[in-house]
Parts: structure tokens; sequence; C-alpha cells
């Protein structure tokens, strides 16, 4: 197909004319028309993805984003309450959150924000109170906490704990105690 293409185009004539055979014509045209449903076909195949949305009863929008043709979520998703605020948004992968969410309480505020790895929770996450000041950030893995929590009061640091799949395994009440114990750099 390129090749009888780009033969045409080259095409010395012994004649010195500019104008081309019939059959010569009808090859180009041929070699075009393939080339375009291959094009054709390989963009159909490959954008099989509709953006979806779904209601509740009142008529307020409950979710919309992405899905492929196997009617899994993907790329960004945005979810909603009934009362219409943001309920959470983010990233699906196959169906499964990944990157980062942010998460919102039915009056609009921040509710947390981390990351999804394979539909999982993990690295840090941020947990906000009713005024939307963070109020701990805890390391996750696998859904569980694993590394870190620190605790705020006031935009302040006033304890942390440490925990390995899920259980505590130390705890600190003051920044002094908890620095003399540990590298910043694990907080990383």
């Amino acid at each position: 197909m390129k090749s009888s293409y780009f033969k045409l185009m080259t095409l010395k004539r012994k004649d010195k004319s500019n104008s081309f055979s019939h059959a010569e014509i009808k090859s180009l045209k041929f070699s075009v028309t393939v080339f375009s449903l291959v094009l054709f076909a390989t963009f159909s195949v490959n954008a099989q993805t509709s953006y979806k949305k779904t209601y509740y009863d009142n008529g307020h929008i409950k979710s919309e984003g992405w899905i492929n043709n196997d009617h899994k979520k993907i790329n960004y998703w945005t979810f909603y309450y009934p009362n219409g605020h943001v309920k959470k948004e983010g990233h699906f992968q196959q169906d499964k959150p990944v990157k980062y969410w942010y998460f919102y309480a039915e009056n609009g505020n921040k509710k947390s924000e981390g990351h999804f790895i394979d539909g999982k929770k993990n690295n840090w996450w941020l947990f906000y109170n009713d005024m939307e000041k963070i109020d701990h950030k805890c390391q996750l893995k696998d859904n569980q906490k694993n590394g870190y929590c620190l605790m705020y009061k006031n935009e302040k640091l006033v304890s942390a704990k440490k925990y390995k799949a899920g259980k505590k395994i130390k705890e600190w009440t003051d920044y002094k105690s908890f620095k003399k114990e540990n590298k910043l750099s694990d907080l990383q």
C-alpha cells in the first residue's frame, strides 16, 4: 500500500506529461481507500469508550465518567450526593480506583484524600476535621495503616503513632520524643 503510493508519486513520465493514466489513478484510489479503512479500524478498536452519567430519582446527577467497551470504569470519575455536592472524585483503571482521590462530606467539605494503587489505599492519606483542617495523616498499605500516623490539633502536631499491618506498635505524645526516636526522612 505504502510502496505503491510512493511509486505512483515518484513515477517518472517518459512522455513528460503531468497526467496519470486511468490504471494509475485507480491504483492510487484503491491504496488510499485501504489505508483509510485500516486507520479507521485501528481507531475504532481503541476508541470504544463512552462518557456515562447516572442520576438520582430527584434528577440530580449521581456519577459521571468514562467506561470502556466492557462497561468498566476508566479514567476520571466524579460521584455526587443526592443534594448535588461532590462525594468523591478520582481515576479508575478497569473498575478499580487508582492514582490520587478526593473525598468530601455531604456539606461539601473535604473529608480525606490519598493514593490508590490497584484499588487499594496506599501511601500517605490526609484526613480532615469539620473545619477542613488536617486532623491526621497516615501511611497506608493495602487499605491498612502501615507506617506513621501523625495527629494534629489546631494545625500543630500533637502525637504520632506507628503501625505495622494495621496494628499499633508505638505511640509518641509529643514532637520532642518522636524526633528523638525517629528520622524525619521516615515521613516521606
